[in-house]
């Protein structure tokens, strides 16, 4: 789903997102900015790159991150829930994955994602996308994108 549907979609329920970005380096923040008028419903987000900010600042578990590993559902909706919580918004979206392009091992080959999902009445949701991209700044893209489809399936019910 484009940004622009999306921004549709939080303005005419009165809701706002935020983010929580690993391997995507604020890209989902910058493409939600581009609406304008996106303020009313995109305060802003984290970028927790390595794993002290991840438990540091979003509050992800030690044990959650040392057990499951940094790219996992387990870590994206711990994620994404920091994420709700720090910022107050109704909803929130989270992408950790292996961007390459080296890093990529046989169980999480390079542009494998987890895209984490927070928002009301307890929904918390991951999703594995496996993008089968080997360049670096594509992955980000596509995870990115995966990140928004999520968030916009949701918003439509």
């Amino acid at each position: 789903m484009q940004v622009e549907q999306i921004a549709e979609l939080l303005t005419a329920q009165d809701k706002r997102v935020s983010v929580a970005e690993a391997d995507t380096c604020g890209l989902m923040g910058y493409l939600l900015s581009t609406v304008p008028g996106s303020s009313r419903w995109f305060p802003g987000g984290v970028i927790a790159y390595t794993g002290g900010l991840k438990q540091s600042v979003l509050g992800v578990p030690d044990e959650v991150y040392e057990n499951k590993g940094s790219v996992s559902p387990e870590v994206a909706i711990a994620m994404a829930a920091g994420a709700r919580n720090l910022t107050s918004t109704d909803y929130a979206i989270s992408v950790t994955g292996v961007a390459g392009p080296t890093g990529g091992r046989s169980d999480l080959p390079i542009g494998t994602f987890y895209i984490g999902l927070a928002g009301p009445d307890g929904l918390e949701v991951a999703e594995r996308i496996e993008t089968g991209i080997t360049d670096r700044d594509e992955n980000k893209r596509a995870a990115a994108q995966a990140a928004f489809d999520l968030l916009g399936k949701h918003l439509q019910g």
